[in-house]
């Protein structure tokens, strides 16, 4: 069996099959005795007021101090895509292909945004500060080595989400520091409020998010991982993070009965067909339930995997509570 870091790999754009490498067989989880994961306290639809500031400390202890309101953002992964979508901002350059889904600005008007050279994992410095960025938002365990390169030249911000929760507080933070205070309280009172919604049509099927890009798959945790951290809300999910040694298997899948079953094929350059497909010609995976009754749900991975903002997981909330009825 292949090992890796499930975290690292979800860290966008699942680093290159070369080198992340998906776990084999599984991923980083077991299941929870066949009981659902708790949903938590329910959903407050409440929004606090939004303050404009210059300087804050984010929920993971990083300070952000600006001089001004950035007017040139480059976003180096899916979710300052998402929040400045939200925010009715267009960054200066990109990362990743989110933009060009129709929720979010359009093929069309993403083509205008111009995409940041070498890669998701090692963005090139020259091509970044050549658009003069106020502000370089990027993923904190994937481009924080960039940080003593942009040191002098601009102010870099490394995020790390890891549940719905880290989304909104990023959404908020970003929403002040621009000074896009209204519209940041209007996109999370959507978000939330659509959340609440789904909650309280709660199914009890048991559902499961796999990731990958062969027959090497990877699941989808709460703990972990942002869209999963909404499923203990929607349904029984009954997956828990084991670390970066844990593995899970088909057997296991089957053993704990799933009734709804997501996709999500990540790709590494040209895509080479769906992970259900490959997945088919394992003979245990035609006997899960999702299966057998056609329960399977590919989806759009830069929405459900890279995305992590409001507006991919209320995309995410859309399909999901759809599938789950």
């Amino acid at each position: 069996m292949l090992r890796s870091p499930s975290r690292f790999v979800r860290s966008w754009v699942t680093a290159a099959l070369a080198g992340s490498l998906l776990v084999g067989c599984g991923s980083s989880t077991e299941p929870a005795d066949g009981k659902a994961a708790a949903a938590g306290p329910k959903t407050d639809v409440t929004v606090e007021p939004i303050k404009a500031t210059r300087a804050l400390t984010d929920a993971g202890g990083v300070k952000v101090s600006l001089d001004r309101e950035p007017e040139r953002i480059v976003c180096l992964f899916a979710l300052c895509d998402d929040i400045l979508t939200e925010l009715g901002i267009v960054p200066a350059a990109t990362n990743s292909a989110l933009l060009a889904h129709p929720d979010f600005l359009g093929e069309e008007r993403a083509k205008k945004v111009d995409v940041i050279p070498g890669g998701f994992i090692a963005p090139e410095v020259e091509a970044i500060l050549s658009h003069k960025p106020d502000l370089v938002i990027g993923l904190g365990d994937t481009h924080g080595k960039l940080a003593p390169a942009l040191k002098d030249a601009t102010t870099f911000w490394p995020m790390q989400p890891e549940t719905w929760q880290d989304s909104v507080g990023y959404l908020r933070d970003v929403a002040a520091l621009t000074g896009r205070t209204a519209e940041g309280e209007k996109a999370e009172k959507t978000f939330r409020t659509k959340l609440a919604e789904a909650e309280r049509t709660r199914s009890d099927k048991t559902a499961l998010v796999i990731y990958g890009s062969d027959e090497n798959f990877g699941v989808a945790t709460p703990e972990t991982d942002v869209g999963a951290s909404l499923f203990p809300k929607l349904a029984d999910y009954p997956w828990k993070s084991r670390g970066v040694e844990g593995s899970y298997s088909l057997e296991e899948i089957l053993a704990a009965d799933v009734d709804v079953l997501f996709v999500e094929t990540l790709s590494f350059g040209e895509a080479d067909g769906r992970l259900s497909e490959k997945l088919a010609k394992n003979p245990l995976w035609g006997k899960i339930p999702a299966v057998r009754t056609g329960d399977v749900h590919e989806v759009n991975s830069e929405v459900w995997a890279k995305g992590r903002g409001t507006r991919s997981l209320g995309l995410v909330l859309d399909e999901a509570t759809a599938a789950l009825r």
